[in-house]
């Protein structure tokens, strides 16, 4: 069992909003091949509602980090225009393969599915698709420049888009077994962490922001590109 524990890994409570950790590894939702998800797991995030949150936005399976989940039907509605309309603010850490020119840019690269199967997540850089957008910045490297420490800034949600974005601007996530070099098994798991998300959930009020500790699978790779715990 990857989540033996979930009520250990909440970052953020109120009565409209949770925010987990969540590990890498585990999926959020159900797919065609069974196994362990984030959604068994819910029912033990109730804290004396009636019904199990449910996840607004989604995360891959291998990604760690920041995941917001409405308590009941009015948090969902909020929540999802939010995220519809790109006010919730997410930050991402990732290790990558080299790295940019510079100290910061963005990516402005439409994305498209590569296949016309409904059951394929894996998308391409394609002008005729749908428009995507990404700040990066560089937080450290690594001293022989092999790899970099990036933050990155969706302003766009779309399906891999992170991982497309650093693969075709030439600096691939590491551990990415799809658009980068990893192998399909045994590699060192995709180094991709979503840091933070900031919601402004509530209109007399601060956003709520929550943050996600490093996972011990990035650690040694960020120490190694300067970060500090």
């Amino acid at each position: 069992m990857i989540l033996p524990d979930i009520g250990a890994r909440l970052l953020y409570r109120d009565a409209l909003l949770l925010v987990i950790d969540k590990p890498a590894g585990l999926p959020v939702h159900p797919g065609p091949k069974g196994g362990e998800t984030l959604t068994d797991h819910l029912d033990a995030l109730r804290f004396g509602l009636p019904r199990r949150p449910e996840v607004v936005h989604r995360l891959d399976r291998d990604t760690s980090g920041c995941l917001a989940l409405g308590r009941h039907a009015k948090a969902l509605a909020r929540l999802n225009r939010l995220f519809a309309t790109a006010s919730a603010e997410k930050v991402y850490w990732a290790l990558v393969e080299g790295g940019p020119v510079g100290e910061a840019t963005s990516i402005d690269l439409p994305l498209a599915r590569r296949s016309n199967d409904p059951r394929s997540w894996w998308m391409k850089a394609d002008p005729a698709g749908e428009t995507a957008l990404t700040h990066v910045r560089v937080m450290g490297r690594s001293p022989d420049g092999a790899r970099s420490w990036l933050e990155l800034r969706p302003v766009t949600g779309r399906t891999h888009q992170l991982r497309v974005h650093c693969a075709a601007s030439g600096f691939p996530i590491v551990g990415d077994a799809i658009y980068g070099s990893a192998p399909r098994s045994g590699g060192p798991g995709l180094q991709l962490h979503a840091r933070a998300l900031t919601l402004p959930l509530y209109p007399k009020k601060p956003p709520v922001r929550a943050e996600a500790p490093v996972p011990e699978h990035m650690r040694v790779g960020l120490e190694a590109c300067g970060h500090r715990s």
